[in-house]
């Protein structure tokens, strides 16, 4: 009878295991399709002693089987306005990067060995502005099924297959019912914990789910950065040539 009990037991394990890997790919599914978007967006940079700065930046993606282009703008405040940042994701090499500085008037390529540095002083790296695509990084074994904030969720893995990358590994923590990302943790080359990312405001348009809220602590230095999406609409017809390089120009 013990015997019978636990062969039965392992099969109901067995049955509703996932790997990290299909957890990822299930991630990915849920939030692609939304062919293009274009948004506003609040950028607010706060640092170790609680002091706040606020930026706001327009956006407009273009998704795009290999990898997404993203076009962002600064709006104000009027030490930043103009400046802009264009990239081009890939999953089997490096993602090409471009920043604009109005004050210089010149467009500064992005290095891959520099990907790892801090955005426009954010606690927000270059490569953290890539989009997301499950293969970019590698998984082993299964997720584990934790609550977090009353939530199911898969807890899992993931190395970045790039040896650029600032990072040696992520963990991440992904709704059970709806796959959307609720947590991950960056550790950094001495592979110590570098950052959290806390990922809220899930919103749907048009049918697809959409990223409202983001919030990257930087717990090395106490400095924190708040990503808002504002007024996004998807499906809007954009076309490459609105994200060829000679637009950071005008």
């Amino acid at each position: 009878m013990i015997k019978k009990i636990l062969i039965t037991t392992l099969l109901v394990v067995n049955v509703f295991a996932i790997t990290n890997q299909e957890v990822a790919n299930k991630n990915d599914k849920v939030m692609s399709g939304f062919k293009d978007s274009k948004s506003d967006m609040i950028m607010t940079l706060i640092n170790a002693n609680g002091q706040k700065r606020t930026r706001k930046m327009s956006m407009i993606i273009l998704e795009k089987d290999g990898g997404d282009k993203s076009l962002m703008t600064f709006v104000s405040p009027k030490d930043v306005k103009g400046t802009k940042f264009l990239s081009y994701s890939h999953i089997n090499k490096d993602d090409d990067q471009w920043l604009y500085l109005p004050a210089l008037k010149r467009v500064k390529r992005i290095a891959s060995k520099n990907k790892s540095g801090s955005f426009m002083g954010s606690e927000f790296s270059y490569e953290d502005l890539s989009s997301f695509d499950a293969d970019k990084y590698s998984y082993k074994g299964d997720s584990k099924v934790v609550t977090l904030n009353g939530k199911k969720t898969y807890l899992g893995d993931r190395k970045p297959i790039t040896k650029n990358s600032g990072y040696t590994k992520q963990i991440f923590w992904t709704d059970a019912k709806t796959f959307l990302t609720q947590k991950v943790e960056y550790y950094d080359r001495k592979r110590e914990l570098l950052k959290t990312a806390i990922f809220s405001d899930y919103k749907k348009i048009s049918g697809k789910y959409r990223i409202g809220k983001m919030v990257m602590t930087n717990h090395q230095n106490d400095k924190k950065t708040i990503l808002i999406w504002k007024n996004e609409k998807i499906k809007t017809g954009l076309r490459k040539k609105s994200f060829h390089k000679r637009v950071l120009k005008k």
